[in-house]
């Protein structure tokens, strides 16, 4: 089992990003996984972590599934780093997406 380190993301903010960028509102699920995709790359274009982190999906310790922008993995397939990720790295997606707290580490689903 991996594990991620990183910030989780709720699909409605991941979709209303990408109506933002003017992408229509997802009429299949197509469509909405398309959003999604393009409303992370967005939020991680904007905070400069295109290159350094992942885009994955992740369970928390009591089963909820979300999306996770993850700067450290034990997935070695990932090439991310192995331990949790300095400040300087996440600061601007910290403040980007208006967290209080570190990156967190979590399981594949």
């Amino acid at each position: 089992m991996f594990k991620y380190c990183g910030y989780l993301v709720r699909n409605e903010l991941l979709l209303q990003r990408a109506i933002e960028m003017g992408h229509a509102p997802p009429e299949t699920a197509e469509d909405q996984r398309d959003n999604i995709l393009q409303g992370a790359l967005d939020i991680m274009g904007h905070a400069g972590v295109l290159r350094s982190a992942r885009f994955r999906r992740v369970k928390t310790p009591k089963g909820h599934k979300f999306w996770c922008i993850a700067f450290s993995s034990n997935d070695p397939c990932d090439r991310l780093p192995a331990t949790a990720p300095s400040e300087e790295e996440y600061k601007a997606l910290k403040e980007l997406l208006q967290k209080k707290f570190p990156p967190q580490w979590y399981q594949t689903p």
